[in-house]
């Protein structure tokens, strides 16, 4: 999987200055990327300082206790870095992805080589989560094949990238995980407009501005969509984007899965092909559409992880159809209890309410699959197929887990066997660039109101000195900015594991900005 012809020990065009290979950046950044990455394990019968090459690329044994000693020096335990990596028998992995010199991506390497590079000054860290290095000098770009898979959704974005092993069906996961879509744009818009509308009740007059309005031609024409969707769809290309930034993913190795359901085929089922009617796959999209439509449990007595049948709300024998509409979803027992009565008659009138209630988030797949495939340019599928190849791998029900199936995943012929990675979840964060700030009559803005330098989601690197449940913590470590209090001059910290601390704003350094894309490890 790693380029050794990339990530070897050729050292043309390395930069030999001191202050690349022995400075105090280059150690602080040693140490950020032990904290942020795994546990490196150096080979048995391996001295210290004596690396041989099949060491740099990340042979898990014991280390040696001086330099166990020195690779915990700044950070929390042995036990918590174990545990945030998956355990030493866990078959997850934590990788450092790699660019070249002219930033293109490479393939990953495990973050023992990557504390070599950094340490002997080959390369410098650009990124943090995930954690990003660039190399100083010029190599070649030897890729491996990546197969990409994207869970597109309405709430959450699964992503997964993997790659062949030894040219056999067995996969290795590069990178996984799910982004949160935001779901307050809408409530954002309609504030926007009640801020906008008292604004222009302060004066008698106020003339509008000239064509800023939606449902003016220029802005409402073809193809125009509500800026909650337009969000979502900018959101699945943005993580597209950069997942393809820190791996070398082609175009043509995009999947993404585009919906539960095809609705065309659902209402005209002369349109199927002969792998639909007679193959394993036959009737998966209307009941996979009725179970996401009924919340995977049984419409009548509420209970789940018990088979479902597909059952008439009216029965075909009192002039019920086959229409989805007719259709919802109950266990055998209600079903046969229910025989031939209405679903009103058996005190359940609600449920024929509810079956003229549209998705919501069905509705968003269906405007904008085509235009996420148009505009991507890649391949598509359908999630039923996407939960049939999950359930024959054995695989729980998870975003991370079906974008791991589209891209190829879970066709190894042992299960278990494939090697996973850790798992990212990415938030997203607004910028709060957008607004005009207006003062308060030439007065100072009130306190409530100033913008502090450091905002929740920052990471900061923490520099004092405090004691916490009777042990001191150690300069270096980084935390994520909870909240600032006592008018600026305090900051609130939490770390990974949620160990909470309160310091002078003095204490501590900006690392990064928590603006954007937030990515964080799935710990546990």
């Amino acid at each position: 999987m790693l380029n050794r012809s990339c990530l070897g020990q050729d050292t043309t065009g390395c930069s030999s200055s001191p202050v690349h290979c022995k400075s105090k950046i280059c150690e602080q950044q040693i140490k950020d990327l032990l904290q942020l990455s795994s546990n490196f394990k150096s080979p048995k019968g391996v001295l210290d300082g004596e690396l041989d090459e099949k060491s740099l690329y990340g042979w898990k044994s014991k280390i040696s206790p001086s330099r166990k000693s020195k690779i915990f020096e700044d950070n929390s335990s042995e036990e918590d870095l174990l545990q945030h990596t998956g355990g030493p028998k866990s078959n997850m992995y934590v990788y450092v992805y790699v660019v070249n010199k002219n930033g293109n991506p490479l393939m990953p390497c495990k973050p023992a080589k990557a504390r070599h590079l950094l340490d002997d000054g080959r390369a410098k860290v650009v990124r943090r989560t995930p954690f990003v290095i660039q190399l100083l000098w010029d190599c070649e770009e030897n890729v491996q094949p990546i197969e990409l898979g994207i869970d597109s959704g309405y709430s959450y974005i699964g992503y997964s990238a993997t790659t062949m092993i030894d040219g056999d069906r067995r996969k290795k996961e590069l990178i996984s995980g799910k982004v949160i879509l935001r779901n307050d744009i809408p409530k954002k818009l309609i504030e926007r407009r009640q801020y906008r509308r008292n604004r222009r009740s302060r004066l008698w007059h106020r003339e509008p501005r000239f064509l800023n309005r939606t449902h003016s031609e220029k802005k409402k024409g073809k193809g125009w969509i509500p800026p909650s969707l337009q969000h979502k769809i900018n959101s699945h290309i943005r993580i597209i984007e950069l997942l393809r930034n820190i791996l070398p993913i082609a175009e043509e190795n995009i999947t993404i899965e585009i919906a539960s359901f095809d609705t065309q085929k659902m209402k005209n089922p002369e349109i199927k092909g002969v792998e639909y009617q007679q193959g394993e796959l036959q009737g998966y999209e209307v009941r996979e559409y009725l179970l996401e439509k009924w919340g995977r449990k049984c419409a009548y007595c509420g209970k789940t992880n018990v088979p479902l049948e597909v059952e008439h709300i009216i029965p075909k024998s009192r002039g019920g159809s086959d229409r989805v509409s007719n259709l919802t979803i109950s266990c055998h027992r209600c079903n046969q209890k229910k025989g031939n009565k209405t679903a009103e008659e058996f005190g359940y009138p609600n449920i024929q309410k509810k079956s003229k209630e549209s998705l919501k988030a069905t509705a968003f797949m269906n405007n904008v699959r085509r235009k996420l495939v148009d505009v991507l340019g890649c391949k598509s599928t359908y999630g039923y197929i996407t939960k049939h190849d999950r359930i024959k791998a054995g695989l729980e029900k998870s975003h991370a887990n079906d974008a791991f199936v589209i891209a190829g995943g879970g066709k190894s012929k042992s299960k278990g066997e494939e090697d996973r990675a850790i798992s990212y979840i990415v938030t997203q964060r607004r910028r709060n660039n957008r607004s005009i700030q207006m003062n308060r009559k030439g007065h100072k803005p009130s306190i409530r109101r100033i913008r502090y330098d450091m905002q929740p989601g920052d990471l900061v690197r923490f520099n004092g000195k405090e004691i916490k449940k009777g042990e001191e913590i150690k300069k270096g470590l980084l935390y994520e900015v909870k909240g600032v209090f006592n008018y600026g001059k305090w900051i609130r910290l939490v770390n990974e594991i949620g160990d909470v601390i309160n310091t002078n704003i003095k204490n501590v350094e900006m690392v990064k900005y928590g603006k954007g894309l937030q990515f964080k490890l799935k710990v546990g």
